[in-house]
């Protein structure tokens, strides 16, 4: 291990924040500059400087200084040396507006990127009664619960949880958990717990005994039938198939979600509107028994 390798891994985590931050800026933004990086950490114009130049020493020839933007550009050859620059890292961070833990920074844009999201009701519970969920499945704890189901099925009852898990299906958060009032595993909406105390008796089940969760499975998905050649080549480019399928591997408990995110035609006849539903299940056969209500 040479001196250069050896000083990247004695970087201390705050200072590799800040050196990630350089990364990302120069390769996305096209440039960094010392007011960037004094902006979105709250540093002293020196302190910038001073990561500026510790990047360069640690980085040699990544970044170079353009006299035209009064800052640091990638080099022909750069090369990621602290940040992860793949587009499904990065977009979520330059969308959260995030450069260090304590972000967001309101309207100032850290990464000068305007972003937008759908305007979605949050469908979440209070910080209370939130934080006794995460805090029951930081400690592998159990959970008493009150929940409203849809169903109205003891939804004023307290119910007896083991959560091992939380979920984001793009339009809701739940929890994953093991019921004893129903001796399975089920998904637990966060919105529908209308109150929630964590106990102090250990949980005895875990996601190791979660038997869909800790399974995976391939979706096998291909343009709907009903679109045209071209639309169908498009789609193909768009999901990033390398043959005539698109192939997603997920958990067996996620499949009905990941289903009704993407919006897939799962009637036996593919008879729903293309234009709608651009994606059909070639192995329905293999998934409806593990996400039977995505199928009614």
């Amino acid at each position: 291990m040479n001196t250069k390798e050896k000083m990247r891994l004695d970087v201390k985590w705050a200072t590799r924040q800040r050196l990630q931050y350089i990364e990302i800026m120069a390769w996305y933004a096209g440039g960094v500059t010392r007011s960037d990086v004094a902006r979105a950490f709250g540093l002293s114009d020196p302190a910038a400087t001073k990561d500026l130049k510790l990047y360069g020493d640690l980085a040699p020839g990544n970044l170079v200084y353009n006299h035209s933007v009064f800052g640091f550009v990638p080099a022909a050859g750069f090369a990621a040396v602290f940040a992860d620059l793949a587009p499904a890292g990065v977009l979520p961070v330059i969308a959260a507006n995030l450069a260090v833990a304590n972000g967001p920074y309101g309207d100032t844009r850290v990464y000068g990127v305007p972003t937008a999201s759908l305007p979605l009701p949050a469908r979440l519970p209070g910080a209370p009664t939130l934080a006794q969920i995460t805090r029951a499945i930081h400690g592998r704890r159990k959970l008493q619960v009150s929940y409203r189901s849809l169903s109205g099925r003891d939804s004023q009852g307290a119910r007896i949880l083991e959560p091992h898990t939380l979920v984001n299906t793009g339009l809701r958060w739940h929890v994953r958990a093991y019921s004893e009032d129903s001796c399975d595993f089920r998904d637990f909406v966060l919105s529908r717990i209308v109150a929630a105390e964590c106990l102090d008796a250990p949980a005895e089940s875990g996601e190791q005994y979660d038997d869909d969760w800790v399974e995976w499975v391939s979706l096998q998905l291909v343009p709907h039938r009903g679109l045209d050649a071209p639309r169908r080549e498009s789609l193909l480019l768009d999901y990033g198939a390398s043959g005539e399928v698109i192939e997603v591997k997920v958990r067996r408990a996620l499949l009905g979600y990941v289903l009704q995110r993407l919006g897939v035609d799962t009637t036996p006849d593919h008879s729903l509107n293309p234009n709608a539903c651009q994606l059909m299940l070639l192995n329905r056969d293999e998934i409806e028994p593990f996400a039977a209500w995505a199928f009614s």
